[in-house]
C-alpha cells in the first residue's frame, strides 16, 4: 500500500495478499516472481496495475502480493482477489508454477533455497540481508495479509492505534495458518509469527515485543519508535538506507506517510473470502473499541504491553484454545467474565459484525478452528512428505477455486 489514504477512519481499508510461487508437480518454492511480472508488464518491474488490484514483488522471489492499491469498501474484494489469483496462476501454467497460499511453506528450507528480489530496490533487500540474515524462515518463509485502516489527524489516530493495539493478541486465534515447518508440526498454530517475532533480534527495538507501546500521535511516534530505531540501526545501516517508517516490524504499524495503521499479524489464508472475512471481523472490533462501545480511551491505553504481548505469544503457539486469564483484558473487550478460550471471545466479538456476508465464513472458523487447526487434523501428527504434498496440494486448489479448507 504505497498510496496515502488520508481518509477518515473506518471510510475505507487497504488490504495486501502475499502468496507463495510454488512448482505445479512438486510444489517447492520457484523463485521466478520477477518473471510473472515480466510477463504481464512486458518488462521486468517491481510492481503491476490491473484495474482495481495490482501485483508486486517482495523481499524474496518465490513470493507475490496482490493488493488494492485504492483504499475501498470490503464487499467487492472477494471476488476481485479470486479473479487476480486466477488470472495469476494462468499466467504461472507456462511456467509449471501455481500459487500456494497459507502463513509458511511446510519444507522449504530457507538457507538452500532463499533467492532476494534482484531487481528495482534490490540495494535495500541486499542491506536487510547483511544485517540480518535473511535466508531464515522469519524473513524468507512467511506469508501474510496486511490491513490498512486509515486515519485523518492525530485523535483519530490515537483511538485507531489504540483499538488495533488491543485486537492484536487474538488474531492468530482466528487466522493462524502455518502450522507445519521444515516437513513437520512445529508446536505453534502461528509457527509464521513464532519465527517473526524474533527475526530482527539483532536490533530489537525494531520489534519490541510486537505489540506497540502506547501512542497518541505522530510526534510520539516519532520520539518513541522512529529516533531509537534509527539510532540502534545506524552502526549496521551508515547509509541511512533503512530510515523509512517500514523499518517498525511491530503487529501494528503508523504509516504516517499514508495516513493509516498498517495490522501485519494475520496469517494468509487457504482463499480471499476467508481473508476478507477476517479483516471484516477485525475490522468491526476495532471499530467497536474505536467507538469507545466496551472501555474508553485511556482504559485501552492504559493495559501494560507486556501483558498483550503474553496473550499474542500463548494464541501463536495454542490458536483458538488458549486460555485467557487476564480479567482486565476481558472487560476491555467486554467478555462477561474473568476467563475463557480465545475462541469464546471470538464468539462473542464476532457479534460486532453487521454485515451478514461474512457470517458463514467466520462460523467455519470458530466451529472448526483457524486453518492450521484444519490442516494439522489433514495431516495427522507425523506426516511423511507425501501426505504433505496432499495436503498441499488441495490447498492450493482451495486458493484457485475459492473455497474453505474443511477435512
Amino acid at each position: 500500500m504505497g498510496r496515502p489514504m488520508n481518509l477518515p477512519a473506518f471510510t475505507a481499508v487497504g488490504i495486501e495478499l502475499e502468496y507463495m510461487i510454488v512448482d505445479r508437480d512438486t510444489l517447492s518454492v520457484r523463485p521466478i516472481a520477477d518473471e510473472l511480472l515480466c510477463r504481464e508488464a512486458g518488462d521486468y518491474v517491481c510492481e503491476v496495475e490491473r484495474g482495481l488490484l495490482d501485483w508486486s514483488n517482495e523481499l524474496v522471489l518465490h513470493l507475490v502480493e496482490v493488493k488494492n492499491h485504492l483504499p475501498g469498501p470490503l464487499e467487492p474484494l472477494p471476488a476481485a482477489f479470486q479473479a487476480e489469483i486466477q488470472a495469476i496462476n494462468r499466467a504461472l501454467e507456462p511456467l509449471g508454477a501455481r500459487l500456494m497460499p497459507s502463513g509458511a511453506h511446510p519444507w522449504m528450507d530457507p538457507a538452500r533455497e532463499t533467492r532476494l528480489w534482484p531487481r528495482q530496490h534490490a540495494d535495500l533487500y541486499q542491506t536487510y540481508h547483511r544485517i540480518f540474515d535473511c535466508h531464515r524462515h522469519g524473513w524468507s518463509n512467511l506469508q501474510s495479509m496486511h490491513l490498512n485502516l486509515p486515519f485523518a489527524d492525530d485523535a483519530q489516530f490515537a483511538r485507531l492505534h489504540a483499538a488495533a493495539r488491543l485486537i492484536l493478541p487474538i488474531l492468530p486465534a482466528l487466522a493462524a495458518s502455518s502450522p507445519i515447518i521444515e516437513g513437520r508440526p512445529s508446536g505453534f498454530l502461528d509457527t509464521r509469527m513464532e519465527a517473526y517475532r524474533t527475526h530482527p533480534i539483532k536490533v530489537p527495538s525494531l520489534i519490541g515485543r510486537v505489540v506497540p507501546d502506547t501512542l497518541s500521535s505522530r510526534a510520539e511516534f516519532a520520539t518513541q519508535v522512529l529516533e531509537p530505531m534509527y539510532r540502534d540501526i545506524a552502526p549496521f545501516d551508515p547509509a541511512g538506507s533503512l530510515r523509512h517508517e517500514w523499518l517498525n516490524c511491530r503487529g501494528a504499524i503508523p504509516r504516517f506517510d499514508r495516513h493509516a495503521v498498517e495490522i501485519r499479524i494475520i496469517d494468509v489464508q487457504e482463499c480471499p473470502a476467508a481473508d476478507i472475512a477476517i479483516a471484516a471481523a477485525a475490522t468491526a472490533v476495532v471499530k467497536a473499541l474505536y467507538d469507545g462501545k466496551w472501555s474508553s480511551l485511556e482504559e485501552q491505553q492504559a493495559i501494560a504491553t507486556d501483558d498483550l504481548a503474553d496473550i499474542l505469544f500463548a494464541c501463536i503457539h495454542d490458536g483458538e484454545r488458549t486460555v485467557i486469564g487476564s480479567g482486565e483484558y476481558l472487560r476491555l473487550l467486554g467478555f462477561p467474565g474473568t476467563r475463557c478460550e480465545a475462541r469464546e471471545l471470538w464468539r462473542h466479538l464476532t457479534g460486532m459484525v453487521s454485515d451478514e456476508t461474512w457470517l458463514p465464513t467466520l462460523k467455519i472458523l470458530l466451529d472448526h478452528g483457524p486453518l492450521s487447526r484444519r490442516i494439522l487434523n489433514a495431516t495427522g501428527p507425523k506426516p511423511d512428505l507425501a501426505r504433505l504434498k496432499a495436503v498441499y496440494r488441495e490447498l492450493c486448489d482451495c486458493l484457485e477455486q475459492g473455497r474453505l479448507f474443511l477435512p
